[in-house]
């Protein structure tokens, strides 16, 4: 003769296993941080290193100044076309596709110097050069 089922069995699924589990991975994951924690505590010397950068770090940009008379000024050095030019070409040289220049011109400056900087810029195969503004309110 067959029993009813008990109230226990009835009352729904059984969560037993799925307890399980929960407990497995809780155990895990203590371990494996514990293991990530242990590993920081190593004592260690680090090497000293003169000069370094991290490898995220864009390269400086070339700021160029052209005064109102057309004079070009980097870094507080008056410069001439062919100083600018071969500063350019190094640049582009030390940061092959990422070296940047931004061209600060004098709003009383012909518009001819920013354009001949741009062109040296456009020579020396350097694209991302841009000019510095004062931005409206």
């Amino acid at each position: 003769m067959r029993l009813p089922p008990s109230e226990a069995e009835s009352d729904g699924p059984n969560m037993t296993p799925v307890i399980d589990m929960v407990f497995l991975l809780l155990i895990f994951f203590l371990c494996a941080t514990r293991f990530d924690q242990e590993e920081r505590e190593v004592s260690a010397v680090l090497p000293a290193v003169v000069e370094s950068q991290p490898l995220s770090m864009p390269p400086e940009e070339l700021v160029i100044n052209v005064t109102r008379a057309g004079e070009f000024i980097v870094v507080g050095e008056k410069l001439s076309e062919e100083q600018v030019v071969a500063l350019i070409q190094q640049a582009a040289l030390k940061n092959p596709g990422t070296a940047s220049v931004m061209i600060r011109s004098d709003e009383e400056a012909a518009w001819k110097f920013g354009v001949r900087v741009m062109g040296f810029c456009n020579q020396a195969n350097i694209t991302n050069y841009r000019v510095g503004v004062i931005p409206a309110q």
